[in-house]
């Protein structure tokens, strides 16, 4: 088997590949005086870059300062905080639309929806030590108690599909074991 390699075509041949070889291997010419002369498109003004490119140049950025960066840590603490109150709907949907069968399928969900929580309210030291300092531990307690609290309410979710799915016990009959037999106070006894 014989291979062909391509190479690059000569000034004398290149008149024999396509038109988007001859393309690729003959760059464009510089721009030229007339491309110049061509309006900026709207919004865009070519002068004003280069006065941007010069300011920027000009004025190095500042590193922020500890309150700036405490202020953004408590920010990104709030969002991690607010999280497992933006998957209540995702999981509600999906609880509701897996149905109250005992199914794999179920059961699996219903698992996940008890683990996750249970294990960020385990971790919630651990989910917020990148964000706390002295100056911002005051304001981590909010923080944290949001996000066991909305992990709670997941928790609740969790509840409410296992008592659709009649898993909890909250009826009379699933309390038979420790009811004791009522005593009659009379018998009626039907004789011929």
């Amino acid at each position: 088997m014989t291979e062909k390699r391509m190479t690059a075509p000569s000034k004398n041949n290149i008149s024999s590949y396509p038109s988007w070889v001859r393309d690729l291997h003959s760059p464009p010419n510089p721009k030229s005086k007339s491309a110049s002369s061509l309006r900026d498109p709207p919004g865009f003004s070519s002068s004003l870059t280069g006065k941007r490119a010069a300011l920027s140049k000009s004025t190095p950025h500042k590193p922020p300062t500890p309150e700036e960066t405490d202020i953004l840590k408590v920010k990104k603490s709030w969002e991690v905080a607010l999280a497992p109150a933006k998957q209540l709907p995702m999981n509600a949907i999906m609880m509701y639309m897996s149905g109250n069968s005992l199914q794999i399928f179920s059961i699996m969900m219903v698992f996940m929806l008890f683990k996750n929580p249970i294990q960020a309210i385990i971790q919630t030291n651990a989910a917020f030590v990148r964000y706390e300092t002295p100056r911002t531990r005051s304001k981590m307690w909010v923080v944290k108690a949001v996000y066991v609290l909305m992990n709670l309410v997941a928790l609740g979710l969790g509840v409410w599909k296992v008592n659709g799915m009649g898993l909890l016990p909250t009826t009379r009959s699933d309390w038979l074991a420790w009811e004791t037999q009522r005593e009659p106070l009379e018998r009626a006894v039907f004789t011929f």
